[in-house]
């Protein structure tokens, strides 16, 4: 699982290095809160497994998720424990991370937000941000190095396509047709998360 906590232990960093940024865009349309959030949640995520020798992938993602949960039961902190905690439960058994397994947790992760939350395509989300980074790994499964970069290329795209949406979901919905003129805070986040697996995958 070295890959994995490696990968809990970037995005822990990347979020505390983002974390004024974060704010920045979040205040502008909400509550100035999702710096503080992510950051709090991915280290607590780490901290509860960055000492454990669980080798089962499911299991190590499920209890990093769980103690995000715990952690930052915001909004955005419990929409990001669900992705974790689904990813879990999709990869419970698998102790081998390879390009296949990569693309089923961050489809995975995709899903287990999008239940919890509800929303859906085109409203504006960090879905928005994570969807098209999670369809360049599914088309180049067999070499992460290749498609790590890629996803994450997609995903800072997709963060900049969210300026023009309509929001639909949280503070910036209220905005109605003025909400188009902001970048969307989650789908950042969903940028952080493709940065921190990149850098993971070409170490």
């Amino acid at each position: 699982m070295a890959e994995l906590k490696e990968l809990l232990k970037n995005w822990a960093e990347l979020m505390q290095k983002n974390q004024q940024r974060l704010i920045e865009l979040d205040g502008a349309v909400g509550d100035s809160d999702l710096g503080l959030t992510m950051a709090d949640g991915f280290r607590a995520a780490y901290e509860a497994v960055g000492d454990s020798a669980e080798n089962d992938a499911g299991k190590f993602a499920y209890f990093a998720g769980k103690a995000m949960g715990s952690a930052v039961p915001s909004t955005m902190g419990t929409l990001m424990a669900s992705g974790l905690m689904n990813a879990g439960k999709e990869l419970r058994g698998v102790e081998t991370m390879d390009g296949s397994q990569w693309a089923r947790f961050f489809r995975a992760f995709y899903a287990g937000v999008q239940s919890r939350g509800k929303a859906q395509l085109g409203e504006k989300t960090f879905l928005d941000g994570l969807y098209p980074a999670v369809e360049a790994l599914e088309q180049n499964t067999g070499d992460m190095k290749t498609a790590a970069p890629l996803a994450a290329k997609a995903a800072q795209e997709a963060f900049e396509a969210t300026r023009g949406m309509l929001a639909r979901h949280g503070r910036m919905a209220i905005r109605g047709e003025q909400s188009r003129e902001y970048l969307d805070p989650g789908a950042a986040v969903a940028v952080l998360l493709m940065e921190g697996f990149s850098q993971t995958m070409m170490r």
